[in-house]
């Protein structure tokens, strides 16, 4: 019946904590094909700093909005969604299950519950306005005015994410209502898709030290010079894919603002900040099954048949 919801996966967690080879056994077990839920792997040339899966790590399974964009693209939570439905189209022609796996909450669900964003879509003036006074007067200050129009929201949105900052008082200033108020709106809305949404985590203190090796192994597997190449081949720190955690670091090491040791510290705190702040956002979610890896004893295979028993499919 053409209105019939189509089945999906939803596998998501903070950053490190295993979600790609969870993902890969899921998918070739279902026949499932996988969406990147993720701002940084759609991205050419960053695959260091974003952990990009590889293709041998793919294992054969299809993978959609990983390494497509140029990095003076933008990637916005509009774009990801437009990309995303279409992915899924293909997908469901191919009779086939998409799973949609990365770490960024509110792009996840802005798919599930087809969020309205079309009254944001060519307004560029005011944006611009704001990334002027960013640039002069820095994050902190447009941060400060978010707190005036939409305190909850600024709580939730670290000061130094310019980006989210932007959109929050760019919706403010175009709808006249908070982005706080609308999202907590659109949530209540059905969903879309007939989905099972599954967040993996893992005890603190072994993420918090899982981050910290994640981020030595980023280095030791040469992000540093990626992160030259790309200064080099002319990518700025102004644009958004150079915002991501580890680039915007090692930009400013490589401009000569800190030394390597404090670049490297400002990754691991930020990466640690940045997990706190994704389990905040997945726990004010609906219809979520968490994954402790704990409760199954690190075992990929138990987590793995714990899903199985729980899919909707």
């Amino acid at each position: 019946m053409m209105d019939q919801k189509g089945k999906m996966i939803v596998l998501t967690g903070p950053t490190a904590v295993g979600k790609t080879a969870l993902s890969i056994a899921l998918a070739k077990e279902i026949g499932g094909e996988i969406i990147s839920a993720d701002s940084m792997q759609v991205y050419k040339y960053m695959d260091i700093g974003s952990a990009k899966i590889t293709k041998d790590e793919m294992q054969g399974v299809k993978h959609y909005l990983i390494d497509v964009l140029e990095p003076s693209e933008e990637f916005n939570v509009y774009r990801f969604q437009q990309m995303a439905k279409e992915a899924v189209k293909e997908i469901y022609q191919k009779g086939h299950i998409p799973i949609v796996v990365g770490g960024t909450g509110f792009y996840i669900q802005a798919l599930l519950y087809d969020i309205d964003f079309s009254t944001e879509e060519d307004h560029n003036a005011f944006r611009i306005e704001l990334e002027r006074l960013a640039a002069e007067k820095g994050s902190a200050y447009l941060h400060a005015q978010l707190e005036e129009v939409d305190s909850v929201s600024a709580k939730e949105i670290h000061p130094n994410n310019q980006k989210r900052i932007i959109r929050a008082l760019e919706f403010y200033q175009l709808n006249g209502e908070k982005i706080s108020d609308h999202n907590q709106k659109e949530r209540q809305k059905e969903a879309a898709y007939d989905f099972s949404y599954f967040v993996l985590t893992d005890d603190r203190k072994r993420l918090y030290q899982r981050i910290d090796e994640r981020v030595d192994a980023m280095l030791e597997k040469g992000l540093l010079e990626e992160v030259r190449h790309l200064k080099e081949m002319g990518y700025q720190r102004n644009m958004v894919s150079m915002q991501g955690l580890g680039y915007k670091e090692l930009l400013s090491y490589l401009s000569g603002e800190c030394t390597l040791d404090e670049a490297i510290y400002l990754i691991k705190r930020s990466t640690r900040r940045f997990a706190k702040r994704q389990l905040t956002w997945f726990r004010r979610e609906r219809d979520v099954i968490w994954l402790e890896r704990a409760r199954f004893d690190n075992n990929l295979q138990n987590i793995l048949n714990f899903i199985l028993k729980n899919i909707k499919i």
